[in-house]
């Protein structure tokens, strides 16, 4: 059996630290924002942040609770649409006290699915959460 191709056929890499990374590129750019850290140039470096953007969407419910700590609230209707989501690739604070969220990007197709749902993804980020994704 043939492994799995890759979406962009990007090649998972672990780094020394033992992360594994989605491409090269994510590795290499961990690799680099991690010395800037060590340095005092970058704070507080995550990976893989998620931030919601629609949430889960329910059925509507006429029932209530009778009985525990809900009493009386209306219960959630059977959930119709599950939540959308973007996880940054790298989140960090710059000397001047910025938050900079990254996506590292190898290969940017407009014509690609790829492409065209993390463009959708960047500008609901912009509307929902007011930041700025810095393609890298």
């Amino acid at each position: 059996m043939r492994a799995r191709q890759e979406k962009c056929h990007n090649q998972k890499t672990w780094t020394a630290d033992g992360a594994l990374h989605a491409s090269k590129k994510e590795a290499e750019r961990w690799c680099l924002l991690h010395l800037l850290e060590r340095s005092g140039e970058i704070s507080d470096l995550k990976r893989q942040v998620e931030y919601e953007l629609i949430p889960t969407q329910r059925e509507r419910s006429d029932q209530i609770y009778q009985k525990g700590p809900k009493k009386g609230q209306p219960k959630e209707g059977r959930v119709i649409e599950l939540p959308c989501k973007y996880i940054a690739d790298f989140v960090y604070t710059t000397k001047t006290g910025e938050r900079v969220v990254e996506d590292v990007k190898g290969h940017r197709d407009p014509k690609s699915a790829a492409y065209a749902k993390f463009v959708i993804k960047r500008k609901l980020m912009l509307y929902i959460h007011h930041i700025r994704i810095k393609e890298v």
